[in-house]
Order: C-alpha cells, then structure tokens, then sequence
C-alpha cells in the first residue's frame, strides 16, 4: 500500500519540499552517473558521505549524520521516500513556514539516525546507514498529527491485483508506523539480532515517525504566537 496524493490542498508553493525531492535526485543520480556506476566508486562516496553507526559512537565524521540524509541506494528507494515527502509534505511547510519547516525535516532525520544507532546490534555497526526515510517519516509523524482526517489516495497491491482506494490519513500512516513497529521488533528477537537486518531500517522509521509527531506541536505553536506579535506590533506602528 502506497499513497498517491491527498485531498489536502497547501495554501502556499512548497518550495522547501520541491528543493529537497530535488536535491535528493541530484545527489543520486550524480552517485550512480557522475560516479560511473562502480562498486569502487560508489563506496568511496558513500565512505565520505554514508553515515557509519561505529564513527558516529568515535565521535568521527559526524557531518554523516546530516549529508546521509540524501543518498539512497537505488531508484525504489529513492521513488518511495520521495512520494512520500511529495504527498505529506506541502501541508507541512504550509503550516509551520519554509524555515520551520525545513529545520523541523533534519531535526527529525537527526533523531531517526539516533535511534537507528542506538539499537544496532554490534555485528552491524560498520554497515552504511543512508536515506531520507527517517527524516520523511518525521513528516509522516506530523502530518498524522495535525491532518488525521484527511483523505489520502492509496494504492493497495494484493498478489498482482493493483486496486486504488481513498483512506484517511490516520489508517494509512498509522498501519505504516504499525508496520514498522512490528517489523522493527520482528528484527531484535532474530537469532543475529541488529537494528537494519534486510537492508531496512525499521527503526530510523520510528524514530523519525515519533520525533515528528512530537516536534510539529511546539514548532506550530511557536509559529502562531510570532503571527500574533506580528499583528500586535503592526497594530502599535498604526
């Protein structure tokens, strides 16, 4: 199941969410073109760039936390973050402001990487830890919060029967969170244990999912209060 819009309309161009859906592209597509598609290549700019669990813990390259946010691994990874900031992301930067907005996104693709980290198992802290998905379920984790009601277009695939279906925000995001919950533990009580085992980290998922939920209040809040004082402080100029 996957969502293809929302009838939700933004009230404002998000340009925030258009530059990072761009950005994100770029950056792939220089990693598997500009690199030439080499395995050698490919690691060497993911040594520099990919976030590494067992650095992170030295206290080494920790720029990684911020630029692993933009590579990802493949064109299904990179389609399906991207859909997703596509499809949650404008309500977002309309309602908290491009800067919020934008800083609200890293805050919470920085606590999906704490949380991924955290929860590591040793046999993989040496593994590559890279995409958006953390910092897109932070948007997610907002926009169930602020528009649970909203009704959001979904593609819903069973075997090869492909059937379109328009569902509410709060089943559709809350069956993914779901998902990831179960699939994160689903991992801890595995023979070899670890946080990313498959190749997806369940709990950058979570992480992100609740750091947003959490995040959007006070950060909405503030940006009522600063409308306010603007309306004050124009009242007094008069």
């Amino acid at each position: 199941m996957f969502p293809i819009r929302d009838h939700n309309p933004s009230s404002r161009l998000p340009v925030v969410t258009y530059g990072l859906i761009a950005i994100n592209v770029a950056v792939f597509l220089y990693t598997f073109f500009v690199a030439n598609g080499s395995i050698e290549s490919i690691e060497a700019f993911y040594e520099q760039w990919a976030l590494r669990p067992d650095e992170i813990l030295a206290g080494e390259d920790r720029h990684t936390l911020l630029t692993s946010m933009f590579l990802h691994g493949g064109w299904m990874h990179l389609i399906g973050n991207m859909l997703f900031l596509y499809v949650f992301g404008d309500n977002l930067e309309s309602r908290l402001g491009h800067v919020r907005y934008l800083l609200y996104y890293l805050a919470a693709g920085l606590a999906a990487s704490a949380l991924q980290i955290s929860l590591t198992s040793d046999a993989e802290l040496s593994i590559f830890n890279l995409g958006a998905s953390g910092a897109v379920a932070g948007v997610m984790g907002g926009y169930i919060v602020l528009y649970p009601k909203a009704k959001v277009d979904v593609m819903v695939i069973l075997f090869i029967i492909m059937r379109r279906m328009v569902m509410p925000a709060w089943v559709v995001l809350g069956l993914w969170f779901g998902l990831q919950l179960f699939s994160g533990f689903g991992e801890m009580l595995t023979v070899d244990g670890g946080a990313s085992q498959g190749g997806v980290a369940f709990w950058a998922h979570v992480g992100g999912f609740i750091a947003g939920a959490v995040l959007v209040i006070p950060l909405l809040f503030k940006r009522s209060a600063d409308r306010n004082n603007d309306f004050t402080n124009s009242a007094i100029d008069l």
